[in-house]
């Protein structure tokens, strides 16, 4: 010992003592040597939200975060030592939703009500739900938030979905066209979208646990096709997996679904995060390429921990994962440390709300041109909507707005003069109707409430406005939302509706003036039985929180509808093929949740057979059931007539063009659209007799201008799918375009001729066992 301290003494030894180097650093260093670096129990962490600490609320979906943003969703992990910041997520399709107010804060932090998806639609003006995208978008960036959950598109497969609302279509090119558009328009302002909810989540009863038995053929060219189109056009941050099954498989643990179609199929390059609180195999999840678990919990990434460990997880499945979290955050405004001002232009992007809403009502009636309506005349107003509007459905579609403008607010606000007495007896009966509601609407939540029923006029108070007044107005309205579907009596006027409405019709008739009823709705309602006893009807939706403005600017002239219809209204909801095979009358929440829940094993509940297979909306209606329509898909009236001329189809090399031009030959400003439906010859795969391919609008033409428009589609876009080869098939033959007002009003047919041709993709998502296919 003494000889090697003084070997020490003579030969001193330099002492390196080892420093841990820093962990890479996210933006620093590229997302793979971030990966690399974490440890397993952190990549896992990464993969769950943290919303569970400080949630608050009601149930899975109702709930809501306290922390970073108040109200707002649920949040992504931090992990500070890699310069991972934590994300916001926030609802929902038709604006922000965050909490309005603020424990010890005087501001308010309302957001804009912009108008439902289906009314979107029924614009059909891309660059229009690009505004409005925008304007949402904002408000996204400015309250702090890095993704809002939406756009909704499911198809409209039945008319009393609960959730249709949210939703754009019955027809996957329009639902794909308009989800793209809002995608584009909300990631303009450099926050991110999540497009939902994929796929096939088509009915609101048992949605947890259903499970969408659908053929191939109608997954690819129906559910599918929609999703498909906005991921290719739009490019969007996330996509949101559904709660369902689909022939078998939860689609959050599908890796056909998730890796094989999305991102291999597709070229999907972003992030797929569950919807909130539909807790699945979290293993499974990540082995499908369900990226992030929302709203977390920690047992789920311990789960993802031992699974590893254990070998019944490959770890690159984790790291796949964990690469399209931080890719995903790399992207967003929180990472880019963007100042947030919690000030966005409230007053502009109401503006913008009104403008899109006006823009999406649809004309469904205007007999002697009883719209629009004499500047200043005298209106009686009927019906409880007309004073209480609806603004927006409700669950995650709800917005926390500072208004609404209802119809009677609306009419004033453009000079219209309110019949008092009409309007006094409404203001005590609706005073009396929701001061006795107080208590029960008290306990509601995101939106849902009772309404104030409608009431029994005499037929005496009614002939004496008929005396005093230079017009009538009844308003209609129905509301739905997440959890249940409409029930059928939805579908219809209650008694005291119609008794109303044909009350009103009479005695103003009898007097030689107009009636107009306004129909304040979120979904489909029969019409066919009274559509013919007003005058006009006015199919103006749910249009945000200037509702009531957006209503009196068509109802004034100030705007010329050019609305259509983004759905077919049939003469009855059991017209629908899909009725066989739909959860009527079902209402129910606790048993959705429970794995073990009786209905699981009940047909329309637990499991859905979609027997009517591609036969959707008009694809049914214009081949096998003309005469149940009460207003075709596609259908909408204006102030104006249009005429069409020098229409062509030519092709440049697989794509072709359709140009056409439109003339405005009336007497008002307005704006038309063009539906161009494509009729395929008859080959091994049974065809509809049209199918929509492409569309456009032109701006707004004064009396007598003309414009050029220009309808393009590709020769793949012909495909159907042949299960047999797992193929899309174009069939070599005469096809003719089909320029169309609707889908059963065609104005003009151009031949064209194509070649056969086919495209292989992966033989996946089948059904589990054969699917008994309705015969028409």
């Amino acid at each position: 010992m003494k000889k090697l301290l003084i070997a020490l003494f003579l030969f001193p030894v330099t002492l390196v003592v080892a420093v841990p180097s820093a962990k890479p650093r996210l933006g620093e260093a590229p997302v793979r040597k971030i990966v690399a670096a974490m440890s397993l129990e952190e990549k896992a962490g990464l993969l769950v939200g943290t919303s569970m600490e400080g949630y608050a609320g009601e149930g899975a979906v109702t709930g809501r975060t306290l922390k970073t943003v108040p109200g707002s969703a649920g949040t992504t992990r931090s992990l500070e030592s890699y310069g991972i910041p934590t994300t916001v997520m926030a609802d929902g399709p038709a604006g922000l939703r965050i909490d309005p107010e603020r424990a010890g804060d005087a501001r308010t932090y309302f957001c804009t009500a912009f108008p439902i998806g289906t009314m979107l639609a029924s614009t059909w003006d891309e660059a229009a739900i690009e505004r409005c995208g925008a304007a949402m978008g904002n408000e996204v960036l400015e309250y702090g938030c890095d993704v809002i959950l939406g756009p909704g598109m499911n198809i409209h497969r039945h008319p009393l979905c609960g959730r249709n609302f949210e939703y754009y279509s019955e027809d996957p090119l329009l639902s794909g066209k308009c989800g793209a558009a809002m995608v584009r328009g909300i990631q303009s302002q450099g926050v991110g979208t999540s497009v939902k909810h994929f796929a096939a989540n088509n009915q609101e009863s048992m949605r947890l646990q259903n499970d969408a038995r659908v053929s191939q053929r109608a997954l690819r060219e129906i559910y599918l096709r929609g999703f498909e189109i906005a991921v290719k056009e739009g490019r969007p941050w996330t996509v949101m997996s559904s709660y369902n099954r689909i022939n078998g498989p939860y689609t959050q643990e599908s890796r056909e679904l998730l890796t094989t179609v999305l991102h291999d199929e597709w070229g999907y390059e972003g992030l797929v995060v569950s919807d909130w609180i539909g807790k699945r195999n979290t293993v499974a999840q990540v082995h499908a390429g369900n990226d992030l678990m929302m709203p977390g919990e920690p047992a789920q990434a311990r789960e993802i921990v031992e699974a590893v460990r254990s070998g019944r997880l490959a770890e690159a499945d984790v790291d796949r994962c964990v690469t399209r979290v931080l890719e995903y955050i790399l992207r967003t405004p929180r990472f880019r440390k963007q100042a947030v001002s919690e000030t966005p232009d409230l007053e502009a992007h109401a503006a913008v709300s009104r403008q899109v809403a006006a823009e999406g009502m649809v004309l469904l009636r205007n007999e002697g041109a009883a719209l629009p309506l004499a500047a200043g005349c005298n209106l009686s107003v009927f019906g409880v909507n007309a004073y209480d509007c609806i603004a927006g459905g409700t669950g995650a579609g709800h917005v926390n707005k500072a208004y609404t403008v209802d119809l009677d607010e609306g009419l004033c606000n453009a000079g219209f003069r309110l019949n008092t007495r009409t309007a006094d007896l409404y203001a005590k009966y609706m005073s009396f109707g929701e001061a006795l509601l107080a208590e029960q609407n008290a306990l509601r939540y995101l939106g849902e409430k009772w309404f104030v029923p409608e009431t029994t006029l005499t037929p005496e108070f009614i002939a004496s406005r008929a005396a005093d007044s230079d017009a009538a107005i009844v308003a209609l309205g129905r509301n739905s939302g997440e959890y249940n579907d409409r029930p059928t009596s939805d579908f219809y006027l209650t008694e005291a509706e119609r008794e109303l409405l044909e009350s009103v019709c009479s005695a103003f008739h009898a007097a030689g003036k107009k009636v107009v009823v306004v129909l304040n709705i979120g979904g489909v309602i029969e019409t066919m039985s009274w559509k013919e006893l007003p005058d006009a009807i006015l199919l103006a939706w749910q249009g945000g929180l200037e509702a009531g403005n957006a209503m009196a600017d068509v109802l004034s002239g100030r705007v010329s509808p050019s609305g259509r219809l983004p759905m077919t209204f049939p003469a009855d909801y059991s017209d629908h093929p899909s009725s066989k095979n739909f959860p009527l009358d079902y209402r129910g929440r606790c048993g959705d949740w429970a794995d073990d829940a009786p209905e699981r094993h009940l047909r329309n509940l637990g499991f859905t057979c979609y027997e009517e297979d591609i036969w959707v909306g008009y694809r049914y209606f214009s081949t096998h059931a003309p005469e149940a329509v009460s207003y075709p898909f596609g259908y909408g009236l204006g102030y104006t007539t249009f005429e069409w001329t020098d229409a062509a189809v030519r092709r440049s090399g697989t794509d072709y063009a359709v140009t056409l031009r439109v003339t405005n030959t009336g007497s008002r400003a307005g704006r038309e659209v063009v539906e161009l439906y494509v009729a395929a010859p008859q080959g091994a795969l049974p065809k509809p007799v049209r199918e929509l391919r492409a569309f456009a609008k032109s701006r707004e033409l004064q009396p007598g201008e003309s414009q050029a428009l220009t309808l393009r589609f590709a020769a793949a876009d012909l495909a159907s799918f042949d299960e047999r080869i797992s193929a899309f098939v174009v069939d070599s033959g005469r096809y003719m375009a089909e320029l169309g007002r609707s889908a059963d009003d065609i104005v003009q047919r151009l031949p064209f001729v194509a070649k056969a041709s086919e495209r292989k993709v992966h033989d996946v998502l089948k059904p589990q066992e054969p699917l008994r296919r309705l015969k028409f």
